[in-house]
């Protein structure tokens, strides 16, 4: 619930009272996904760190915060020196902005992994904190509020579908709601229900950090176990970061742990199993040693040149069929025998050595997955990493950015994402290669790889193109148009976002999107 509507309008309403006509003098990044900002004025400094990783976006607002001298890089320098005028709530979204003078705005919109955090002028945005949604360039501040009409009637016309009338209360929210069973419950029963809670998180009085459905959760109501409670939204949705990362780096690392010492205990156990089949196996067939002694206690009536000859096995009152080296001489035969019968003995006490061996493994293993299980804090965490590094692969997978398909010879590449394009396109594919994009809308940039100077097909192109419109937001057209130039046209101004580039000179070709990888690979 922490990146919720509802937890906005308290923050907004904190941080006005904070910040407004503060100054920003510090607005830097040391980390990919984060990035803090730091205010000032003569009642002192104000810190907010937006942690914006794709698998846990969060605000939080730290008393101080000491800068790095390396891997530090500034961003947002139009704001450095600027002084807050407002914070800005838009009705029903989980963004605000902070107004600067001279029209300028922060933007945070914080939606989960796609959280962002874009700069704007004079109402139009300019720049983003995280290049890989370049589409959020295109918002509007005054075009993000989400005014609802939410009635008792509204939500009766809806046949109590909740989720049309308040659609910012959230996943909390729902799996509360999943257990109370408010969708068996009478519609007056349930718009009761609701209101009650909608009046509660509107106007909180206090700010939970909670354990519910064993995750933790930051909450604007009681629910499951209290862990923190706090007066202030700031200092509530600060507490619930700190001690949600904590919480969730010991979980993550327990998991990770757990995985690896339980495939080093399931191996183990496969090892001894197998182990002792094998070793079941040989003790229960006659001893090489054993076939020997028969052998030579029957040379008169073992033929010469006899692949096999069957005798009596009087150590188990049994007649035995016995292979034999057809080019040898009994004697020979048995004294090979003999010989692997050395050779076997030392194989079966080297198996017995292997097999004690991973028993005691077995149960160190067994003893640090009891230490993980039972490790409930950041230190003995730690201690636990540090007693099970990660072993380094023998060999590390080459990852690529495409995917390949081969048509008529020819090599064709096809990029997996917008970076991925961009590796594609300036690493991978030479000046001479065939470039191909589907026109005026994104996709894949596709890649036809020469051979020895030979002239490029049509029927390869026309491929190329088909999978290039295909692998596009054209995918579903009738019919595409497809740039295609060579690779030495294309290039990559500095600034611009992943996957886009500008092509100098190009030929445009009409196909239809079509995978016909697909029923190649049928046919093969």
């Amino acid at each position: 619930m922490h990146n919720n509507y509802y937890v906005f309008r308290q923050l907004s309403k904190e941080l006005e009272a904070k910040i407004s006509k503060t100054e920003l003098l510090a607005c830097f990044s040391q980390s990919r996904d984060e990035l803090i900002l730091g205010f000032s004025n003569v009642s002192g400094d104000f810190y907010i760190k937006a942690s914006l990783l794709p698998e846990f976006s969060c605000l939080s607002f730290p008393n101080q915060f000491a800068r790095t001298k390396s891997n530090s890089v500034d961003l947002f320098p139009e704001f450095i020196g600027r002084k807050v005028e407002s914070i800005q709530q838009f009705e029903n979204e989980r963004c605000f902005a902070i107004h600067f003078e001279d029209n300028y705005a922060l933007l945070f919109k914080m939606h989960g992994n796609r959280s962002n955090i874009i700069g704007f002028e004079s109402e139009k945005a300019f720049e983003l904190f995280r290049n890989s949604f370049p589409q959020d360039l295109e918002l509007q501040l005054n075009e993000l509020d989400r005014p609802i009409d939410q009635v008792k009637e509204a939500f009766f016309q809806f046949d109590g579908n909740y989720q049309k009338l308040f659609p910012t209360f959230g996943k909390l929210i729902k799996q509360y709601f999943q257990s109370i069973r408010l969708n068996e419950k009478e519609l007056e029963e349930q718009w009761e229900i609701i209101s009650l809670l909608e009046s509660d998180i509107r106007n909180p009085n206090k700010f939970y950090t909670i354990l519910w459905n064993d995750e933790i959760h930051f909450s604007l109501f009681k629910l499951g176990d209290i862990i923190k409670e706090e007066d202030s939204c700031l200092e509530g949705i600060t507490q619930f970061y700190y001690t949600y990362s904590k919480e969730n780096f010991i979980r993550k690392e327990k998991k990770r742990l757990a995985k690896q010492l339980e495939k080093q205990r399931n191996q183990s156990i496969n090892y001894i199993k197998k182990s002792n089949q094998k070793l079941e196996e040989v003790l229960e067939k006659p001893g090489y040693n054993q076939l020997a002694d028969i052998l030579m206690a029957n040379m008169h009536q073992i033929p010469p040149h006899a692949k096999e000859v069957e005798l009596f096995n009087f150590y188990t009152n049994q007649n035995i069929i016995i292979p034999l080296k057809s080019h040898l001489s009994t004697q020979k035969n048995a004294e090979n025998l003999y010989r692997k019968s050395k050779n076997q003995k030392i194989e079966l006490e080297q198996l017995e050595a292997s097999i004690k061996q991973k028993e005691l493994e077995l149960k160190e293993v067994e003893h640090k997955l009891s230490d993980v299980n039972a490790a409930e804090d950041i230190k003995s965490i730690k201690k636990l990493i540090k007693q099970n590094p990660q072993k380094e692969r023998a060999q590390v997978e080459l990852k690529v950015p495409y995917k390949k398909f081969e048509y008529a010879g020819f090599t064709i590449l096809v990029g997996k994402g917008a970076r991925e394009n961009d590796e594609l396109t300036l690493k991978f594919a030479k000046k001479n290669d065939l470039w191909l994009h589907a026109k005026d809308v994104t996709g894949s940039h596709v890649v036809i790889k020469q051979q020895s100077s030979k002239p490029f097909p049509p029927l390869v192109v026309e491929k190329a193109a088909q999978a290039a419109a295909f692998y596009s937001k054209r995918k579903s057209d009738s019919l595409s148009p497809v740039i295609v130039t060579p690779k030495k046209y294309v290039r990559k101004p500095k600034g611009l976002p992943p996957g886009l580039v500008h092509v100098d000179k190009e030929d445009t070709i009409l196909v239809k999107p079509e995978a016909w990888w697909i029923e190649t690979t049928k046919k093969n």
